[in-house]
């Protein structure tokens, strides 16, 4: 592994390097070796070798540099202190709220990885593939600036140094961590390295560093930050403080956001006034945080609501529940076999409580959210048997599978239109003529105010509607019930468009044709589904 070390800085020092004097101030500063070697843009996957430390450079630097031999060497004597740019994130050393994660007969990497792994596996996670999303905290931002800027000031002058040999475009942090821990973590997890839905996010915080970093930006900066600055910068510094102490991800991620912006608003003579140069040495690690996170994951099908006391979504008036259950049982039934955080329910359009869903059902998707294990096509089939098997049939289900792509298109099924027939009675006999002046109306414009049963819950707004067409078929047996068929825009209020709802659907059914009076709405068919 030495051999190994020494082969990859003989390349690095081939193709980059400056003067071996300057590597070695860099490494007296505090500054680590992988980001020594990002730094200087030399040999980059070199980075993610393990075996590369500092006492390995400093020992490479003494056989090729006359002048660093001999007597005792202050970037040997800091034992206790980490990278003054990456704060240890690329030993990688770390500190954790069970305390200082080191290595125990492993290597810093493997313990990293086997951290991560736990953290994984303590989830149960099944994961075939993962990718990693990595958060540091702005001051590491700073403090690579920091190195940048001592680094010109010291050297800008001699013949050798030039911007390029620290320029923006080297690889970052972010990137020299993957490629240090990820081979690892593959081998750990058994599982694939990528672009994938289940992600694995290292959250680095330094509360102590931020905060120093905080107050040492312009004060313009801090005032504008948030709300509290307008208490005193004390006040802004303490909030920040517990952002970072907390953890929080979406306050953190706020604060950071916020303290990127300044920086990079920060001129160089402005930032060089107001920065140490070089950054001080650290010797508290950064604290991590280890969070998982898989894409939705989405399973579709077909519902059938055989109970008039079932609404489509749970509902709720006064803190009581109305009906005897809702449609959503089902997304409940998905996420306890995928061991999700939380479910979404999803349906083409939708039903009052007190209608049925017959026929071939509606198409409904249940979205849900960070599951632990993805379902086999054996344990979709038993989520289906276990709905559709309950003691009580409130709801069956067919056709459930795993959907990805085609989820959209599968519920834009039932949003362009749909049919209807409602059983309805008249005061007097229709005639040909009436039969005949339905079948005849065409794209009819309505215009429907908010129904009087959910204005209570609803916007007092006025829709406008499509009927695209009308059928009545005359019931045999009998002089006053009839079918009324028709096929409507999706959202169009049936019932109202039947009654009129007192005036506030016009044109109506009713207005049509004076006397017809709805007795209860039968069927509801969309394609090839049927609501009762």
């Amino acid at each position: 592994m030495e051999a190994e070390a020494r082969n990859i800085l003989e390349r690095a020092a081939e193709s980059s390097f400056p003067p071996l004097h300057a590597v070695h101030h860099l490494l007296s500063v505090g500054v680590c070796v992988r980001c020594i070697l990002r730094l200087l843009g030399a040999y980059s996957s070199a980075c993610s070798y393990a075996c590369l430390t500092a006492s390995v450079l400093h020992s490479f630097l003494e056989e090729h540099d006359e002048s660093i031999k001999g007597g005792s060497c202050p970037c040997l004597s800091m034992n206790d202190a980490y990278c003054s740019v990456c704060l240890g994130v690329l030993l990688p050393t770390f500190h954790r709220d069970e305390g200082l994660e080191t290595p125990n007969g492993i290597s810093h990497i493997d313990n990293m990885s086997s951290v991560i792994s736990q953290a994984v596996h303590g989830e149960s996670y099944q994961v075939d593939e993962f990718s990693l999303e990595i958060s540091l905290p702005p001051v590491i931002a700073a403090n690579e600036r920091a190195v940048r800027l001592y680094m010109k000031q010291k050297y800008g002058n001699e013949n050798w140094f030039k911007d390029k040999m620290f320029a923006q475009q080297t690889m970052s942090v972010k990137e020299a961590l993957r490629l240090l821990i990820a081979p690892s973590l593959e081998k750990l997890m058994n599982a694939k390295h990528g672009n994938n839905s289940f992600r694995i996010r290292l959250t680095y915080t330094h509360g102590d560093a931020s905060q120093k970093l905080h107050s040492l930006l312009p004060n313009e900066h801090s005032r504008k930050r948030k709300p509290d600055s307008r208490k005193g910068g004390d006040a802004s510094n303490e909030a920040h403080k517990r952002n970072s102490a907390d953890g929080n991800p979406i306050q953190t991620s706020e604060s950071d956001s916020f303290i990127y912006k300044s920086l990079e608003g920060i001129q160089d003579q402005e930032f060089c006034n107001a920065f140490q140069l070089p950054p001080e040495k650290v010797f508290k690690p950064c604290h991590l945080l280890i969070s998982c996170l898989r894409s939705p994951t989405y399973l579709g099908g077909r519902y059938l609501k055989l109970s008039r006391n079932v609404s489509q979504s749970c509902w709720i008036i006064d803190d009581e529940r109305m009906g005897e259950a809702s449609v959503e049982i089902i997304g409940e039934n998905v996420r306890a076999i995928c061991r999700g955080d939380s479910c979404k329910f999803h349906a083409a359009g939708r039903e009052d409580i007190d209608v049925r869903m017959l026929g071939s059902g509606r198409p409904f998707l249940v979205e849900v959210l960070n599951v632990r294990s993805i379902p086999s096509e054996t344990e979709v089939q038993q989520i289906e048997e276990r709905i559709n098997n309950s003691e009580k049939k409130y709801v069956i289900v067919r056709n459930l599978k795993l959907v990805d792509n085609e989820i959209w298109t599968m519920m834009r099924e039932g949003e362009a239109e749909k049919q209807y027939t409602a059983l309805i009675w008249t005061s007097r006999d229709l005639t040909d003529d009436d039969l005949h002046n339905i079948s005849i109306m065409k794209e009819m414009e309505i215009v429907q105010k908010t129904p009087i049963r959910v204005l209570h819950r609803r916007s007092p707004l006025e829709r406008k509607r499509i009927i695209h067409w009308m059928e009545i078929e005359k019931i045999t047996g009998s002089s006053n019930y009839y079918l009324l068929h028709l096929c409507t825009q999706a959202g169009t209020y049936i019932k109202e468009f039947v009654h009129g709802d007192l005036g506030r659907t016009h044109p109506s059914n009713t207005t049509i044709l004076i006397g017809l009076v709805p007795l209860c709405l039968l069927q509801h068919r969309s394609h090839n589904r049927v609501q009762s």
